[in-house]
């Protein structure tokens, strides 16, 4: 069932580039890819559902190896609605809180050493909340269970490593 969830998010999340995609593994509720066309290798997960909870996109969180551009271990989030410019926006890892910067419903690190510290922190067990608040004033919380992340990162990260 994780593996028909997490495939139909990357037919959303990415068309035309489906048939490209290898599949590395998938682990819990995060799965590993390598899209040799670019090349890149990344890890993604879902959130999870949240009943009553309105959703405009399908929420989903990556950690990318972009080998020709020299990035490796760059956090990308798609949040489940759009987030209201100039607020903060939170994630939640362990107790540890992170900065990130937004741009409609994506967000990403605030610079290279918050991506470091971010992946170092979804290594644990439990779950990760990004927060925010919505272009329609109300609150965003999109949550991820973080087992199989790191066997994720790393299946991602070695598949990536002799492009």
């Amino acid at each position: 069932m994780r593996l028909c969830r997490l495939a139909c998010v990357l037919a959303l999340v990415l068309p035309g580039v489906a048939l490209a995609r290898d599949r590395l593994g998938v682990w819990n509720d995060w799965g590993a890819f390598r899209d040799a066309a670019v090349p890149r290798c990344y890890a993604i997960a879902m959130a999870i559902d949240q009943p009553r909870q309105k959703r405009d996109a399908q929420p989903y969180f990556t950690v990318a190896n972009w080998p020709r551009r020299g990035i490796r271990g760059e956090i990308h989030a798609r949040l489940s609605r759009e987030a209201a410019a100039g607020k903060p926006v939170t994630i939640t890892i362990g107790g540890q809180r992170f900065a990130a910067v937004v741009n409609g419903f994506d967000i990403w690190a605030t610079d290279r050493r918050g991506d470091a510290a971010i992946i170092a922190a979804l290594r644990s067990d439990g779950d990760m909340t990004i927060t925010a608040r919505g272009r329609d004033g109300r609150p965003v919380r999109d949550i991820y269970h973080l087992a199989g992340a790191a066997s994720a990162m790393d299946a991602a990260s070695l598949g990536c490593a002799a492009s």
